[in-house]
């Protein structure tokens, strides 16, 4: 069986900055769940921190692409799994933006089934991402990432039940634009983690 580590030799780096980003991704994920779960004061600084950390590793990532020479990943699936990921915590910001904005508007809104969500999806990445280094795990990574295709299509049903709670006449038209605006930011983080998944899987099958 073909072996990214054994190829990769010093390239580590590419894993261990990778590992980074997706430990970043669930950090901005994590703090997305306690502020829709009322477990922690509502504020942006988690977000930032972890956007700007997930841009710094991506950065690094792009810059040691330049000076190595041989990968053992093609250069741009490790491009496109680090900007993928980017987008992760990039998208979970804007949720907090304008949740914060709206937070009056939202009182005694259910967001619980988006977090168990959430939960699955980045969990999922986190330790898929984590096993690229052992890339001949096809049939495990194959599990994983159906794992991840079954919570989006979760998500998808979900928000269409919620799209019809929304056109149901009883809230208020404010509350439909905002509601509708997050429930679409939340799928779209599920999303996210999921386009990271097939970039992942894609990885490891054209290398087994």
């Amino acid at each position: 069986m073909f072996s990214l580590q054994t190829i990769f030799g010093k390239g580590d780096k590419f894993y261990t900055l990778l590992e980074a980003s997706a430990e970043e991704a669930r950090n901005s994920v994590q703090a997305l769940i306690k502020i829709i779960q009322h477990a922690s004061p509502p504020t942006l600084d988690e977000f930032v921190l972890a956007r700007r950390k997930e841009k710094r590793i991506t950065e690094q990532i792009s810059e040691e692409l330049v000076k190595t020479f041989v990968t053992a990943l093609e250069r741009e699936d490790i491009e496109a799994l680090a900007v993928v990921l980017y987008k992760i915590p990039k998208t979970a910001e804007k949720f907090a933006e304008r949740y914060l904005m709206g937070a009056k508007q939202l009182q005694g809104v259910d967001f619980s089934r988006h977090a168990n969500m959430l939960q699955q999806a980045t969990d999922t990445i986190h330790s898929m991402t984590k096993q690229l280094r052992h890339g001949h795990q096809l049939e495990k990574m194959k599990e994983q990432n159906d794992k991840l295709q079954y919570v989006e299509s979760q998500a998808d049903e979900l928000i269409l039940e919620l799209y019809k709670e929304l056109y149901s006449g009883k809230y208020q038209p404010l509350q439909v634009i905002l509601m509708k605006d997050l429930y679409e930011l939340l799928e779209k983080v599920i999303d996210r983690c999921r386009d990271a998944g097939n970039v992942i899987y894609h990885i490891v099958l054209k290398n087994s």
